[in-house]
């Protein structure tokens, strides 16, 4: 059944796309939450009169993602948990802690459901984590568990000492 989107629908298309979807789908779910209506021949052409509105409202997103990326791109959020032994986390860091981490520390606000959901995390350490922002409009957001920046500095030095440590061991044994 073709429908024209009212707003984004992930994984199908963006506001004034005309998508083919299942009629179950349309009838249950699009149409009682108004995200889209059915492509009949009076509701394309009153799409196509409104379609210099909706590029402009798609330009203004698509400049405010791009704002938010540079905003976010390679920043770090510190993130508390309860952290075992050998680094293991009681749980794991959801989504939702993640935002409430970026809005709270970098002051922007951002969607727990546009949180990567790739891996959970559930080791202390250093980690990045992608954040859809807008369609294919990501950012990479350092996320810190359970350790501060200067934690982190501290162990890559004292990696760099055993690498070192562990090149003169080898050379005095030769």
């Amino acid at each position: 059944m073709k429908v024209i989107l009212l707003s984004e629908l992930r994984g199908k298309g963006g506001e004034g796309d005309v998508v083919d979807v299942a009629q179950g789908f349309a009838e249950n779910y699009l149409f009682p939450n108004k995200i889209a209506q059915p492509a009949t021949p009076g509701n394309i052409k009153q799409l196509e009169e409104r379609r210099h509105n909706i590029e402009k409202r798609e330009a203004q997103r698509i400049a405010n993602a791009e704002a938010l990326k540079a905003a976010l791109d390679g920043k770090s959020v510190t993130v508390d948990a309860k952290i075992g032994e050998e680094g293991q986390l009681f749980g794991s860091v959801t989504p939702a802690q993640i935002a409430d981490a970026v809005q709270a520390q970098l002051g922007l606000e951002v969607d727990r459901k546009r949180v990567g959901r790739g891996n959970n995390i559930k080791t202390s350490g250093k980690h990045a984590v992608e954040i859809n922002l807008y369609r294919e409009i990501t950012a990479t957001v350092n996320v810190l568990v359970g350790v501060t920046e200067e934690t982190v500095a501290e162990e890559v030095v004292e990696a760099e000492a055993e690498a070192a440590a562990e090149v003169a061991t080898e050379e005095a044994a030769e």
